[in-house]
């Protein structure tokens, strides 16, 4: 019959004991690195929460409000010496009490903004410059302007007309704008009122005529004929 050694049993649990001792201190210590990780990423890791739980339309929006308008015309176009400007016709649907073949009619507003100086109404307009596509110059006005923002579409058109402050020519294109969110704070709050209208409204309120022009290219745009021959 083997005779067990006491020794051999001390040595052996005496590893077996030191092996679990550094286990822990390892293990601890891994813990303590990755408790320091984990509080450096903490407030990162809640600035992309955040990003994550914000739908896009709302990041959108925290991002356009954040901006001012743009100021200086350093970075201005021109051709042929005309000085290129873009704006929107900001635009919605409302829907009435009418009904055409049992369906509702759907009333087309659009969004009139108040001059700086000056009496009448007009459409968010303003200078495109070099660092930004026409259709994003037409965004920025617009939001600056009217503190809408939404889709931008097809451009309606361009016209040339002389400016009222200098006489100079210009090259005004205007695009439709699908209003998806009104804003309650924008750059240029405080220096002008801002209206929603119908197009006949409109027409009579806005005093610049290849902006009208604009207009009428909206409405045989959006308004079936049917329609167009009620206004």
């Amino acid at each position: 019959m083997p005779i067990l050694s006491l020794t051999g049993v001390s040595q052996t649990h005496y590893h077996l004991r030191n092996s679990v001792s550094s286990g822990c201190i390892r293990f601890c210590g891994d813990m303590r690195e990755f408790t320091f990780i984990i509080a450096i990423l903490r407030p990162v890791l809640h600035v992309l929460s955040t990003f994550f739980v914000l739908s896009p339309k709302k990041l959108l929006s925290l991002r356009l409000e954040s901006f001012s308008s743009r100021t200086g015309r350093d970075l201005q176009r021109y051709d042929r010496g005309y000085r290129q400007v873009v704006g929107c016709i900001p635009y919605r649907y409302r829907k009435t009490n009418e009904q055409n073949d049992g369906a509702c009619i759907q009333e087309l507003e659009v969004l009139v903004i108040s001059p700086q100086k000056g009496p009448g109404m007009l459409f968010p307009k303003g200078g495109w410059e070099e660092d930004e596509s026409m259709e994003d110059a037409a965004l920025r006005e617009t939001r600056e302007e009217a503190g809408v923002v939404g889709i931008v579409e097809n451009k309606l058109g361009k016209w040339s007309y002389p400016s009222k402050r200098d006489g100079k020519m210009h090259d005004g294109h205007m695009f439709p704008l699908l209003v998806e969110e009104q804003l309650d704070e924008w750059p240029e709050k405080n220096f002008r009122k801002r209206q929603w209208v119908n197009v006949n409204e409109a027409r009579e309120v806005c005093q610049q005529q290849w902006m009208r022009k604009a207009l009428e290219e909206l409405i045989n745009r959006k308004l079936p004929q049917q329609q167009q021959k009620l206004l």
